[in-house]
């Protein structure tokens, strides 16, 4: 059974759109297809320097599984700003990608077949020095002379691409015309070739099926234009003719159905916003900007006011002061430690907690609130667990816990132990920080220091 290779170039095709499509949008849209099973994620084209490549950096930073792709641009300084933002990702790719039919290489390029040639063997070779894969994207190929476009695709073999693409771009191909295209640069070929057919004529399923049995060893994919090879009506189709035409793809069939969908033509994905994993790569260094900040912060999941954002940088440039990078985990702490601070309105009076292997964990925990105490007891799944469903009997009300972290801030028996609790209100994020050398203790401040902030802004 032949495994067909699934490739998604959603983020791609929604930045050279111009599409508004938000920094988090984009990062929910790469988990959600990675953790859909595509082979490879394409990323959008650098068009703003380094607000694209942070931006980039992060996504390919948050995808754990699939490939993740990039264009290269059309010189080798725009190869290397290409590659700062997939060199650390789990399986990078670079994409050479040119127009390959005559109008189209004169009108963008001003350029004939063979310096268009020249030009490939070039790029393809100086990606190739950066980075394993290098995939050659034959745009506009159906427009293309045929003996053309495979000697510009044996090219790119030779110059050290490791996987080509032909595209129908314009969308004039029948599904019989466009597998005879790809039947014709597979002959010539010896690495994997992709076919990113078009629907402009509705029949990219039928294209795409036309071109597997031609050859074709993958496809291009979207999760909503109706102009291309969606990925649900692809993963229907493998589904229902999987036995008959012997493939098969590595996509979650079920999971593609409840995951995508299209609002108001703009493209989201249908699950709960997701904050960057606190193990994410880098993100900021000595040079971002107070723009870049706040756009990180925003992309963590918080919604802070101008002042808070400051309070951020302020502390941001602090920190990078001592060290060349900060992590998503460590903004977040920076969050929480100085952003959305508020008068107390609850107090930590006292808390007994009791643990142990024969019997579940208790706990007690008072709370003081206008010279009010409130009691919460209650038991949980380990003593953490337990003291905050006794904090929510102490104040009657339950919120959703959107993360928890722990982790020891000094070295030793007596460490300090740092707690994060996120707390999720009416769509809001509330995160809150706790210091303690017990760290249940920090645990439960860090959980009151949330509830404060909530309690601030509601009431």
């Amino acid at each position: 059974m032949k495994k067909i290779f699934v490739s998604d170039y959603t983020l791609r095709q929604t930045a050279a759109n111009g599409s508004a499509v938000s920094f988090r949008e984009k990062t929910n849209i790469a988990k959600c297809l990675d953790e859909l099973g595509v082979d490879a994620v394409e990323l959008g084209a650098i068009k703003s320097g380094k607000e694209d490549v942070i931006v980039n950096r992060t996504i390919a930073s948050a995808i754990k599984k699939a490939a993740v792709s990039i264009p290269v641009g059309f010189s080798e300084a725009e190869i290397d700003e290409a590659w700062e933002c997939v060199k650390d990702a789990v399986k990078p790719c670079l994409q050479v990608i040119v127009p390959t039919s005559t109008v189209q290489m004169e009108y963008l390029f001003h350029m004939k077949d063979a310096q268009m040639t020249q030009k490939v063997a070039a790029l393809v070779a100086y990606a190739k020095g950066k980075c394993e894969n290098v995939e050659f994207v034959a745009m506009d190929a159906s427009r293309a002379e045929i003996d053309f476009l495979v000697n510009i695709c044996k090219t790119a073999e030779e110059s050290g691409a490791t996987a080509v693409t032909v595209c129908d771009d314009a969308g004039i191909m029948a599904p019989r015309a466009f597998g005879d295209m790809v039947s014709d640069v597979k002959s010539m070929v010896s690495v994997p070739v992709y076919a990113c057919p078009s629907n402009a004529i509705y029949m990219a399923a039928a294209a795409a099926m036309e071109a597997i049995a031609s050859g074709a060893d993958g496809v291009k994919t979207t999760i909503a234009d109706e102009k291309t090879l969606q990925l649900v009506q692809f993963a229907d189709v493998v589904r229902v003719l999987d036995c008959e035409e012997d493939i098969e793809c590595g996509l979650d069939q079920t999971g593609i159905h409840r995951a995508v969908s299209v609002f108001a033509g703009k493209t989201t994905i249908a699950a709960e916003p997701t904050a960057i994993q606190e193990d994410a790569a880098v993100l900021l260094n000595g040079e971002s900007s107070l723009t870049d900040i706040a756009r990180a912060v925003f992309a963590l999941g918080y919604e802070v006011s101008d002042e808070d954002n400051g309070r951020v940088y302020e502390e941001f440039k602090r920190v990078i002061a001592r060290k060349e990078t900060i992590s998503a985990k460590e903004l977040e702490a920076i969050v929480a430690s100085v952003a959305m601070q508020v008068p107390s309105t609850y107090h930590v009076e006292n808390y007994i907690c009791n643990s142990g292997s024969a019997a579940k964990s208790m706990a007690c925990v008072s709370l003081m609130k206008d010279d009010v105490v409130y009691d919460g007891v209650s038991t949980g799944d380990g003593p953490i667990d337990a003291s905050f469903r006794a904090i929510e009997q102490a104040i009657g009300h339950h919120y959703e816990l959107d993360d928890f972290q722990i982790q020891a801030v000094t070295e030793g028996r007596e460490a300090l132990g740092s707690a994060l609790v996120k707390l999720r209100s009416l769509g809001k994020l509330y995160s809150g920080n706790g210091l303690s050398t017990d760290i249940v203790g920090a645990s439960i401040r860090a959980y009151v220091n949330a509830l404060n902030k909530i309690v601030y802004e509601e009431e």
